[in-house]
Formats: C-alpha cells, structure tokens, sequence
C-alpha cells in the first residue's frame, strides 16, 4: 500500500498494531506458565484478558475507519517476543527467571506505549474522535500494565532475586 495521507499511515500503523496484539495473545500464557511467582502468573493472565480486549477495540477502530485489518507483519514484536521466549527457556533462579520475564514483558509495554502514542496524535489530528477514545483507554491499560509490573518487580520480585 501507498502511504499517500496520514490516514493511510494510520490505518497501516494500526494493522501493524493489530498484529503485534494478536502476537501478544500467543505469548503471554506461554509467560505465565513460565513464572514461579503466583502473583506474576496472575498479572499475565489479566494482561492476557485485556490483551484480548486490546485486538477487539483494534478492530473497532477499523470498523469506524470503514477499514479491514491489513496483514502486516509487527517485526517488532516478532522480536520482542523471540527474546521472551528465549527468557522462558534461561536455566535461571526461580525468582531471577520472574525478573527476566517481567523486563521482557515491560519492553512489549513500552513498544505498545509508543506505538499507541503514535497513532492516538494521529486520530487526533484527523479529528477521528471515536477512533482516539478507543486508542487512548488502550493507551491508559498498557500503561496500568506497565506500573503493575514495575510495582511487582520493585515490591517483590526484585526483592527475592537480589
């Protein structure tokens, strides 16, 4: 596809969200298997639920764009989540291994955060004001999921690896 407006360009960077989400669904019960702590394995879980969430609002979006979700691959995320996955597989502590996962699943959260940020300024100088309601509360959960996990890490996790 052409980019030849920034509409274009916001509705390729919203597939490219779409697939990063839909990327993050396949991940995620894979970390929560893969964590020791009962209260890291629950913040998974929910992330999952809400990630879940996350790629019905993207479609949404899409129906209000009068759009469909274009396939396009989230390099990014393929990334990402390669180096979650090799985290899930380190010969490490049980706690160490619960750091790990959550500073692989935080740099998801700020590449979210970014790429939320980015179309949210688009939506907005469209003036495609349901489309930024719908882009902004996912904005806001990625980044509740962002604290929820810094809190963890700091109040116990961290803790018990040092």
């Amino acid at each position: 596809m052409k980019l030849e407006s920034l509409r274009d360009l916001l509705i390729e960077q919203i597939s490219d969200i779409h697939d990063a989400e839909t990327q993050i669904t396949k991940a995620l019960p894979k970390m929560a298997k893969a964590a020791s702590s009962p209260d890291l394995k629950t913040a998974f879980e929910r992330h999952l639920a809400q990630t879940e969430e996350h790629v019905t609002r993207l479609e949404q979006v899409f129906e209000l764009l009068d759009e469909k979700p274009r396939k396009k691959p989230c390099k990014a995320m393929q990334g990402l989540v390669a180096e979650g996955q090799e985290t899930i597989k380190e010969d490490a502590e049980p706690a160490v291994k619960d750091a790990a996962l959550i500073a692989a699943a935080q740099r998801v959260e700020h590449y979210e955060m970014a790429a939320y940020g980015t179309v949210c300024a688009y939506a907005k100088q469209l003036k495609e004001r349901d489309v930024l309601k719908l882009l902004k509360q996912t904005l806001a959960e990625e980044e509740e999921t962002d604290e929820a996990l810094t809190q963890l890490a700091e109040t116990t996790i961290n803790i018990e690896a040092a």
